[in-house]
């Protein structure tokens, strides 16, 4: 089985993008992006979490596939990718793909990164009602941790689709939801209690690459307040680390109809950087 979901090759004439999903959505939900990237001179893919299927019709007929699969074996997982590409590539993750991409260039893997609407890593306090009513499906069993969930359309729509119209949130969920892990849902919601979580991030290391944090202002799942506290956390650090808020986007920002916005926005900040 692929462990990396790449519609085309192209030719390096950048830096190359590793992106990395988030919960409930399939690698292959990042292929707009990487023909986007592509264009812009930057080779990407898209791998996959450890064990899960090729595509969403397989992700869905496996459903327990991912089951068990915690915060470091997925971070084990695309250090192993990344250690075999020839050069360091920029990182660019979503939701639960965000904290990945912080852990992973907290720990120098990785020539930059963009952590969109993150899930908390250890030490972010804020706990919007929001939030814990997205991961209600997840932690509301304790079971659960060891379980791969699938979100009905209208749970998909309060933690996904609520800054979109009820049909396009219909639509994104009949094309890229599949069952996702519990554990990393209680690894973040026991951090803050847990010595050595796999959900702490080594934000003061001042020798990593750039990091820019995005949020969705209408998100429901990572509400801003969230990511704002995130990027505090990087306040002992002099490596560089950026903030940058989308007032009217929610958590389907990297899916829906605008997410070429999205896009533009982080390839902006990278050429900013020279990348």
């Amino acid at each position: 089985m692929s462990n990396t979901a790449s519609p085309n090759s192209h030719s390096p004439a950048a830096a190359p993008v590793v992106f990395v999903h988030g919960l409930w959505l399939h690698a292959s939900s990042w292929f707009p992006w990487i023909e986007a990237f592509a264009e812009a001179g930057h080779p990407a893919i898209a791998p996959t979490w450890p064990n899960e299927p090729d595509s969403v019709e397989a992700a869905r007929e496996q459903a327990d596939s991912q089951a068990g699969t915690g915060i470091d074996d997925v971070v084990e997982h695309f250090t192993k990718i990344i250690a075999d590409m020839p050069t360091a590539p920029i990182l660019i993750g979503h939701s639960f793909g965000g904290t990945i991409v912080e852990r992973l260039l907290g720990q120098g893997v990785g020539r930059a990164g963009i952590a969109i609407d993150a899930a908390p890593i250890k030490g972010v306090l804020p706990l919007p009602i929001s939030s814990l009513r997205s991961a209600f499906p997840v932690l509301k069993n304790p079971a659960n941790k060891n379980r791969a969930i699938s979100l009905t359309a209208d749970q998909f729509r309060y933690g996904f689709g609520n800054a979109i119209p009820a049909d396009e949130s219909d639509d994104l969920y009949h094309q890229w939801n599949i069952p996702a892990p519990g554990r990393p849902l209680f690894q973040a919601a026991t951090a803050n209690f847990t010595p050595h979580s796999q959900a702490a991030v080594d934000t003061d290391n001042e020798t990593r690459g750039p990091l820019l944090l995005i949020a969705g202002g209408q998100d429901h799942t990572v509400p801003e307040v969230v990511s704002k506290s995130t990027f505090k956390q990087y306040r002992h650090s002099d490596a560089t680390t950026e903030f940058q808020a989308f007032p009217d986007r929610g958590h389907s920002l990297v899916i829906d109809s605008g997410w070429h916005d999205i896009a533009d926005a982080c390839l902006s900040w990278l050429h900013g950087k020279g990348m």
